[in-house]
């Protein structure tokens, strides 16, 4: 199916307990972790992407540069923007940007592929009777 680029999706989420840091101690409060943050860019770019596939297909990460450029306190609200900005063959490229309610708190660049999920299953199961 052709694709209008950049195809731009966004969605937000609240900095929870959870899914903060806690390294520095009682002086400096917990903050979004860098790989919560990651998790957020992941989630939001498949579901971005996820109308373009056929019902039996979905994506899975293959690449990712992410800079996670400023903290975000633990009650904050951060906004993920995808841009769909290349698709070769199964590969779909994204850019990616993160805010708070006061600045750009991170930017990425993603690749997913596009798998079918029968197939992705089977060498899955392959692979845990292997292991």
């Amino acid at each position: 199916m052709p694709v209008t680029l950049p195809k731009i999706f966004e969605k937000s989420y609240t900095v929870t307990d959870d899914l903060a840091v806690h390294f520095m101690g009682e002086e400096a409060p917990p903050v979004l972790s860098t790989p919560a943050l990651l998790l957020w860019m992941e989630m939001t770019s498949s579901e971005s992407i996820k109308e373009l596939l056929s019902q039996s297909q979905d994506t899975v990460g293959v690449g990712v540069t992410l800079k996670h450029l400023a903290a975000t306190p633990v009650g904050g609200r951060v906004r993920i923007v995808t841009r769909l900005v290349k698709v070769e063959g199964r590969i779909y490229s994204l850019e990616i940007e993160a805010f708070d309610d006061t600045e750009k708190v991170g930017e990425a660049m993603h690749q997913r592929a596009a798998v079918t999920i029968a197939k992705f299953a089977v060498r899955v199961r392959a692979k845990m009777k292997r292991a």
